[in-house]
């Protein structure tokens, strides 16, 4: 089968999109909207008009951080 095809399952993606990063770490997804809108934001990928959360880079940003 077409690798394009296949799911791959959630736990395995690094990267993620608004919807999946909003459900896996519980940030609302107009949140994780407003945070990626900055300029110097390491953990989002545009993909043409796609954003694409980095999962690691994600969780680490919210590791430190006190309040979002």
């Amino acid at each position: 089968m077409n690798r394009q095809l296949q799911k791959v399952p959630l736990c395995e993606k690094e990267l993620l999109t608004l919807n999946e990063a909003a459900a896996l770490f519980g940030v609302g997804i107009n949140r994780i909207r407003d945070m990626t809108n900055a300029e110097h934001c390491s953990y989002v990928l545009f993909v043409g008009g796609k954003r694409l959360i980095k999962r690691r880079l994600f969780l680490e940003y919210l590791e430190q951080a006190y309040s979002i």
